[in-house]
């Protein structure tokens, strides 16, 4: 039975990593195309809200990897969620050089699918104060798709990055612990560039240094640095006009995260917590000729009832990080039309959206040994003008589920 079961979990870890590979972007609940944490399966519910004390694995190895002691015996998770945003552009000039005249219509990327699966292991019993922690996750993700408007020439963009994170939480003392993490990113690009592009693979590595202490029974901190990632995308895009292909290089940022979560209230049944983000987006090749440097604040709660039912609510503020376009050479490859065709490059990849409302519910034990999670979340719609003849408007709604199978671990508080 015990040989049975594994091979149910292994046959469901397999195929869920398949379907995130194929799926497509997930760029309605992203700052700039990275989702962090709010697409998990319980943290999704709360805004993403995850620094201080995660409510599900999945946010500990992909946020604050010193959260991971908070999590005992072993755990496995597999998340998925659909998102799906409402995105339109209203060009109101050409650019002749790429082949683009006036139009208006709205994206037809469709919604995607994301998938994402993890597994955590304590080492208390070994006598080791160590939690181990694996996870497959769909990291980043943004697109749109003109290409059934002729006046675009073709426009549209794809990026999707999954991310394969490995590391360790070490408990140093009482209320103090330490955790690192090291990720490998496969990633797809269909470069943002209106000419003869393809989708093309790239691969980066980051990692992450995580604290976390317990300054009170009720209190606890976290902070995390995360690295930027490199990617360089070979011979992404060929420009009709000089029939050359071009490299193009695009970089995540460097990650800042401080949170602090609180159980006092309620006698212990409500959770609050707060994270603030500093993305550093100025370093980062491609995104540093489009972006300022960005923060973002995730308030989350989680009030747990008698029947261990637990429900969820949080909000977001992200700071709109669409930048003056000074240089028309972006990410290696200088534009054919100027300072027009950067402007219509950065409508492509517009995180314009600075509010985002999100619910969920988790239940405990559905069955003994198995939790469930589901939440849903709407990125209310904001509009730019970017340049003089680039117009751009974004909204989206998001959901998903999650199940975690625990064995020989505690129900989560």
């Amino acid at each position: 039975m015990k040989c049975s079961f594994s091979r149910w979990i292994l046959v469901n870890c397999v195929v869920l990593a398949a379907w995130a590979i194929s799926s497509g972007s997930a760029n309605a609940q992203s700052f700039g195309p990275e989702l962090h944490n709010t697409m998990m399966p319980a943290s999704g519910g709360m805004g993403g809200t995850s620094i201080a004390q995660p409510q599900d694995l999945l946010s500990a190895v992909n946020g604050n990897p010193a959260t991971l002691r908070q999590f005992d015996g072993i755990r496995v998770t597999f998340g998925s969620g659909w998102a799906d945003a409402n995105i339109r552009f209203d060009q109101t000039a050409p650019l002749p050089l790429v082949g683009v005249t006036p139009f208006s219509s709205r994206s037809a990327t469709p919604g995607s699918a994301v998938g994402n699966i993890g597994i955590t292991h304590a080492l208390d019993e070994m006598g080791m104060p160590v939690t181990l922690g694996l996870a497959l996750t769909s990291a980043a993700g943004a697109g749109v798709d003109f290409r059934g408007v002729p006046e675009s020439n073709g426009t549209s963009a794809e990026l999707v990055i999954l991310q394969f994170t490995g590391g360790a939480g070490v408990q140093l003392t009482d209320k103090l612990s330490v955790g690192s993490t090291i990720s490998m990113g496969q990633s797809f690009f269909d470069a943002p560039f209106s000419g003869i592009g393809a989708m093309t693979p790239a691969y980066g590595l980051r990692g992450a240094l995580g604290l976390s202490y317990q300054m009170s029974p009720a209190t606890s901190l976290g902070l995390y640095y995360q690295t930027k990632e490199n990617f360089n995308y070979q011979d992404a895009v060929l420009f009709p006009a000089n029939s050359r292909a071009f490299d193009v290089r695009m970089d995540l940022p460097d990650n800042i995260g401080l949170g602090i979560a609180n159980r006092s209230l309620m006698d212990g049944q409500l959770l609050i917590a707060a994270d603030l983000l500093y993305k550093q987006w100025d370093n980062c090749d491609l995104f540093k000729g489009i972006y300022n440097d960005q923060w973002v604040v995730q308030v989350g709660t989680q009030y747990t009832t008698q029947n261990r039912t637990k429900l969820r609510a949080g909000y977001v503020w992200a700071e709109n990080p669409i930048a003056q376009i000074n240089s028309i050479t972006i990410g290696g490859v200088t534009l054919p039309d100027g300072l027009p065709a950067a402007n219509y490059l950065q409508a492509q990849l517009a995180a314009i959206n600075q509010h985002r409302l999100s619910a969920g519910v988790g239940v405990t034990d559905v069955i003994p040994g198995l939790d469930f999670d589901t939440y849903a979340g709407f990125m209310f719609h904001a509009s730019e003008q970017l340049g003089a003849s680039t117009h751009v408007s974004v909204s989206s709604y998001y959901l998903g589920a999650g199940l975690t199978y625990r064995f020989r671990a505690k129900p989560s508080m």
